[in-house]
């Protein structure tokens, strides 16, 4: 797809934000209430199928506007990313390392949207050491009967299908080696949702528990066909994530210093407007520094992944770098709002509660400042 497509495409989106998201965000959110109607929109405009390639019916977009639009639908509302998110880090999963044949049996699907995927891989015991899960694949005749369970799964109640990390070879060593990956359609035998979990923020999402009981899934569903291929195909997934995550930051970062900018233009004391008093001044200027420094960096880690490179530093820096930028904007914006932002009915209060899942969700910000270290350890040898 050629650049100029591209920036329509985010343009669009953008347009959809200010017009259908802003006005219903906060009303939803704090209702807690799922956005089927948001939801059936950014089906009609591909959003689904943003990153899946043309050829299986997808949008083919580059990474890069991937993470300006995902920008744009976190400016309206964070739990929209979310939705879209995990669906197309499954999309990845089955575009980069399924079979031809599951390319093309489940990717013209989930591009529509008439298939909305996620990924289980968090458990109860397990998250940023992904090596650590318990769930097994045991394979039985044409089948793998997977067991275990799975918590915090987006998409997990109204999504049809879902990547699941199981151990095929439970005995591996090191652990890793024994993780496959399967695509796991919903049926009436399973897997069982049993809880929606209430959060903080990141509301009107499903965020649910998962439980598998010697589910059977066809054994053509193991992702790429081989066993023990999952780690690294989830970790080259996961990249995308954080990048997702990272444009996520940076567009409630700009929702953030957007209400603080205007705001402080419009409040008077002392006989002024509050921007023209020095203390507001150096809050807004820290605000926007930080915004366009997290920008540079998604920005960066994008351009790696769509130039085929290994990004984990990259992706782990923009993540880590805007997330922290975020959280701090979104308090400052709260500042400068004064009273109002502390209030339901502005969306501060919003974007200061969606804030924390950044810094959290796709591995936490500790786990990411490890990679960091040992990536840059790795490229810079004695």
């Amino acid at each position: 797809m050629d650049e100029s497509l591209d920036r329509e495409i985010v343009e669009t989106v953008r347009r959809f934000v200010d017009r259908e998201v802003i006005p219903v965000a906060s009303e939803l959110e704090h209702k807690d209430e799922y956005p089927h109607g948001l939801v059936a929109k950014m089906k009609e405009l591909g959003l689904f199928g943003a990153t899946i390639p043309q050829a299986y019916g997808g949008l083919g977009l580059s990474f890069l506007s991937y993470a300006h639009l995902m920008s744009e639908l976190s400016r309206g509302w964070m739990s929209l990313a979310g939705v879209i998110n995990s669906h197309l880090i499954m999309a990845y999963l089955i575009s980069n390392y399924g079979t031809e044949e599951q390319k093309h049996r489940f990717l013209p699907a989930m591009a529509t949207g008439e298939k909305r995927g996620g990924l289980a891989l968090t458990e109860p015991h397990a998250g940023s050491d992904v090596q650590s899960i318990r769930t097994t694949a045991v394979r039985d005749g044409d089948y793998y009967l997977i067991s275990g369970t799975k918590m915090f799964i987006t998409n997990a109640r109204y999504g049809t299908m879902l990547a699941v990390a199981a151990k095929t070879n439970p005995h591996a060593q090191p652990a890793y080696l024994g993780i496959s990956m399967l695509a796991v359609e919903k049926n009436e035998r399973g897997p069982t949702v049993s809880r929606q979990l209430k959060k903080l923020g990141y509301k009107g999402l499903d965020t649910c528990e998962v439980l598998f009981e010697e589910l059977p899934v066809p054994a053509a569903n193991l992702i790429g066909s081989r066993e023990g291929e999952g780690f690294k195909q989830v970790m080259s997934a996961l990249e995308v994530g954080r990048i997702n995550v990272a444009a996520r930051a940076v567009g409630v970062g700009q929702a953030a210093f957007d209400s603080a900018i205007r705001y402080a233009q419009q409040r008077t004391a002392f006989g002024k407007p509050i921007a023209q008093h020095q203390a507001v001044q150096l809050l807004l200027a820290d605000m926007g520094t930080r915004l366009q420094a997290a920008k540079l960096l998604v920005d960066n880690a994008a351009r790696k992944k769509d130039a085929g490179e290994r990004c984990d530093v990259e992706a782990g820096m923009a993540k880590l770098f805007a997330s922290e930028a975020c959280a701090k904007m979104t308090l400052d914006a709260m500042r400068v709002l004064g009273g109002y932002g502390y209030m339901a009915e502005f969306p501060v209060e919003r974007f200061y509660r969606d804030a924390p899942l950044m810094m959290i969700g796709e591995g936490t910000n500790e786990i990411q400042a490890l990679v960091i270290a040992r990536g840059l350890l790795a490229r810079n040898p004695l």
